[in-house]
């Protein structure tokens, strides 16, 4: 401190070793700590259990905008997975950190300039470079060349796609169905809009990893293995879809 850089050597030592404690000790940081905090809490209404409260609202904010959020259904496009009033957890990290969604993911997105101005929640069925056709001579959806079976979460009775389809998803996004092709509005209905119905991996929110309401119906959306055995997308479509991208 300037303060103390104008005492001569004399006034220095003749202060006794014990006495000197500067503002940079801990002790000294953490009274001024407390005394911070003790200024806060005596003009704020209710003190400490107020300004606990604020602290815990903001930590929450904070947690809800970065990392976990709740989304309510709103619709039966994805039922009977998630039906209409479930809310799931959506974890906004999954694909913050270099990782992609993958095919059999359950994604929310921002459908804005794509879908409609509205958040989505959808299945992911193909990533950048797939080709993907439905449907194949036994009516099932086809990735890169192999057949899919997806009766462990399509809806019963509904096939694949009423509306046949066979497109290579671009580079850098996801065509997305909804498990209830009869009631879902997604990639199929918007093959000639803007963007050709496929979602930007921007746009993506995160991936929905838990229901927890009802309370009675708690568990876990795991990615099915209907997907795992689908090889990934050729080099010949992967240049069609790098040059569907520019």
């Amino acid at each position: 401190m300037d303060t103390e850089a104008q005492h001569t050597e004399r006034d220095r030592s003749s202060r006794p070793a014990d006495s000197e404690e500067t503002s940079d000790s801990p002790g000294a940081e953490e009274r001024s700590r407390f005394a911070l905090v003790s200024r806060i809490t005596d003009r704020l209404p209710g003190g400490r259990i107020t300004l606990t409260v604020l602290v815990c609202l903001v930590f929450l904010l904070g947690f809800g905008t970065w990392v976990i959020q709740p989304f309510d259904i709103p619709s039966g496009s994805m039922e009977p997975g998630l039906r209409v009033g479930d809310r799931v957890l959506v974890n906004k990290l999954a694909y913050r950190f270099g990782s992609k969604p993958e095919r059999g993911d359950v994604v929310v997105f921002d459908g804005t300039g794509y879908f409609g101005s509205a958040d989505y929640v959808k299945r992911v069925v193909g990533v950048g470079g797939d080709h993907v056709v439905c449907c194949d001579r036994e009516g099932r959806l086809e990735v890169n060349g192999r057949s899919v079976d997806e009766s462990s979460f399509l809806y019963p009775r509904n096939s694949p796609s009423d509306v046949p389809f066979d497109v290579v998803v671009p580079v850098g996004t996801l065509f997305v169905l909804g498990d209830h092709r009869k009631d879902s509005s997604d990639s199929r209905d918007h093959l000639g809009s803007p963007g050709g119905g496929m979602i930007p991996l921007g746009a993506v929110i995160g991936r929905a990893d838990w229901v927890i309401r009802p309370s009675v119906d708690l568990r876990h959306l795991s990615r099915p293995g209907a997907y795992a055995r689908v090889p990934a997308a050729a080099a010949s479509a992967q240049g069609k879809a790098d040059g569907a991208h520019g």
